[in-house]
């Protein structure tokens, strides 16, 4: 069954009135363009186009590649309609050509919207997909008609090319002519001695279905989308986006003998990129009503209130307070600025886990993934510079890039477990990626540049018995410049300690003997939303914060026992970063004093540093019984230290009218 002349004019009249009336401001938008031969596109939501009409929405399912080329003579009527409407009043007015209605919005149903790959029982039907971009091929001038004229009666007449045999022409056996000429001799127009005239660009992409999707054990499966005209150039590899199109098949011609491989393509009608929305995270008044009520509950005593937001962060672990802020911090991130002569500072941290066997490395690596909404886990192992980075594939005699873990991880987390056992000519290529945030490419003759705006969490085994009169980097055989990179590295000893082994072993065989108890943990998809709400905040320094973080870095920097590695100007950017993520993490948009003196505390047990406290095993942190009184302690501790007495003054003032 095919569409009638009626339903086709039906169609056309819905269409063509629909855009009238919701999209004259873009086809005027569009008529005002100099370039008449560009391709234009329209946007159009098809949950209100099938709402104007119920019965176009059936003929759309029915005959999705049909009803499409209808609806882009329709536009071309309706661009004609709305010129001769605005003749008279703007001049500057031109019709264009090359006008293609792009569908989106499809209604939210199992049938229509996917997150896995279609398969052969969807072919011919219009279905939007998402996934992640992996790869990436050139653009390619298509010849996708030419025209041919019989010998016999002269009569002219088009052939379009197959895209179900690759765009292949397919001579037609007999002359077209309607008096009935049946001469099967033609000659091709734009042949050998003309250019082919009717040419439009095209590319081919691969999408993979999304990782934190799928089921564990599952492994992705990949689809190849066919853009064309507008549609090219519209993503590049790392992207997350949902493609519009009708699923089709293709094939390699035949050959006698020789089986025919058939492979399911998407021809696509319209590209969405999410890379800004947050993935399957909704974010609204209520929600953030919820939290805001939390943070007012304990507006006396706030870092209760984060205290209970850490033990609900991968709470498997016993203790392991300060990990466990470190993580909330990183995963908060800071704010990325660009300064006066448009070099970008990163606004996301990275931190480096180096610890014995059994301290539950992995484990704070698996829940990080889970909670943020584009991540990617891999190990050093297993991890190429091509598949941490970018590799070069040929693909039908040429090259295309395939995207590695960093760049699928781009505005998210990349996860890296046993770093130190990626090859040493392969971290290299990481040094670019951590601090520049971008991958410069030069492979198989393809130069470009990628993003890799992520956050990196790495976890590594020390290198033998860890020896601490040693540095960090003769421990885990890792050089000084990558060293430097990572804004936190917390070692975690498993010494002994007779009254932590107790605790711990009752914590795993009864589940109990926690020192704090929380009355309720937050749920994973809790979360997941408070992480997701906090990246939108940003905090701003303030005096006083900005003088505890210098002074600070001045210390450490004349320290006697510094370390070379750790004590660069990146331990200041480190340290601006990290007070901003704490802020974050207390939903608030100033840096307080309160922020800077964490910050100064976890950095000095990240350090391995005697500059103030001296060493403090991360391990053998247990959430403190009275956060207040602690953080009392440390104020008084680090402002002595800094010789900062003013300020401490002031905080002490200000937390002694907090507890009245």
């Amino acid at each position: 069954m095919v569409l009638g002349a009626d339903q086709v004019n039906l169609i056309g009249q819905v269409f063509e009135s629909y855009v009238l009336e919701h999209h004259r401001d873009d086809i005027l938008g569009i008529l005002r363009e100099a370039d008449d031969e560009a391709h234009y596109p329209v946007v159009v939501d098809a949950l209100t186009l099938f709402e104007t009409n119920m019965e176009i929405g059936e003929y759309f399912n029915a005959f999705p590649s049909e009803v499409l080329t209808v609806f882009d003579s329709a536009l071309r009527r309706a661009a004609l309609a709305a010129l001769q409407d605005a003749a008279a009043g703007s001049p500057h007015l031109s019709l264009k050509q090359n006008l293609h209605a792009r569908v989106s919005g499809l209604p939210v149903c199992p049938e229509l919207t996917r997150e896995h790959i279609p398969k052969a029982r969807d072919v011919g039907h219009f279905l939007s997909v998402t996934g992640t971009v992996i790869r990436t091929s050139l653009v390619k001038v298509l010849e996708f008609e030419r025209s041919y004229i019989c010998n016999k009666c002269k009569h002219v007449f088009a052939v379009k090319a197959d895209f179900e045999q690759y765009y292949a022409f397919c001579r037609p056996s007999a002359c077209l002519n309607e008096e009935g000429c049946n001469s099967s001799k033609f000659t091709c127009l734009s042949g050998a001695t003309s250019s082919p005239a009717c040419c439009r660009d095209y590319q081919e992409i691969k999408i993979q279905e999304q990782v934190q999707r799928l089921s564990v054990g599952s492994i992705p499966r990949c689809m190849v989308v066919a853009l064309e005209d507008d549609l090219v150039d519209s993503c590049k590899s790392g992207d997350d986006i949902t493609v519009y199109g009708v699923v089709m098949q293709r094939w390699k011609p035949f050959h006698e003998g020789a089986r025919c491989d058939l492979e399911l393509v998407l021809k696509a009608n319209y590209v969405k990129v999410n890379n800004e929305q947050l993935s399957g995270v909704v974010i609204d008044e209520e929600v953030r009503k919820e939290f805001e009520d939390f943070w007012e509950k304990h507006r006396d005593d706030p870092l209760a209130g984060r205290n209970e937001i850490l033990a609900s962060l991968c709470p498997q672990v016993f203790g392991l307070y300060l990990v466990k802020l470190a993580v909330a911090m990183v995963l908060a991130g800071g704010v990325q600025r660009t300064d006066a002569t448009g070099t970008r500072i990163r606004g996301e941290s990275h931190l480096l886990l180096v610890g014995d066997p059994g301290t539950g490395k992995s484990q704070f690596l698996k829940y990080a993934v889970k909670i943020t909404p584009r991540s990617v886990l891999t190990a050093g192992i297993g991890s190429t510079s091509a598949g941490l980075t970018v590799t070069a594939v040929k693909d039908f005699g040429e090259w295309n890039l395939e995207a590695g873990a960093l760049v699928l991880a781009d505005g998210g987390l990349c996860c890296i477990d046993e770093f130190n056992s990626i090859k040493e000519h392969d971290r290299t290529s990481i040094h670019e990626a951590m601090e520049q945030q971008t991958i410069s490419v030069a492979k198989a003759g393809l130069v470009c540049k990628l993003n890799t705006r992520t956050t990196i969490l790495a976890a590594t085994n020390p290198k033998g018995h860890y020896d601490s009169n040693e540095s960090v980097s003769v421990n885990i055989a890792l050089g000084s410049p990558l060293l430097s990179r990572f804004d936190l590295v917390l070692v975690l000893l498993d010494t002994k300690n007779e009254e932590w082994d107790r605790i711990i072993s009752s914590f795993i065989l009864q589940n109990k003997g926690c020192p704090s108890k929380s009355e309720k943990l937050w749920s994973m998809e809790k979360m997941k939303t408070y992480f997701c709400l906090i990246k939108n905040i940003q905090p701003k320094l303030s005096g006083e914060s900005n003088l505890i973080l210098v002074r600070y870095y001045q210390t450490q920097r004349q320290s006697d026992c510094r370390n070379a590695a750790r004590t660069t100007i990146r331990l200041l950017e480190s340290l601006i970063r990290l007070a901003e993520a704490h802020a974050r993490l207390m939903f608030r948009d100033t840096v307080t004093v309160e922020d800077a003196v964490t910050v100064v505390s976890v950095m000095e047990s990240s350090m391995q540093g005697c500059a103030l406290l001296g060493g403090i095993n991360a391990l053998h942190t247990s959430f403190p019984e009275d956060p207040m009184a602690q953080y009392r302690t440390q104020c008084e501790l680090i402002l002595e230290r800094l010789e900062l007495q003013d300020l401490l003054h002031k905080e002490l003032q200000r937390l002694d009218r907090l507890i009245l």
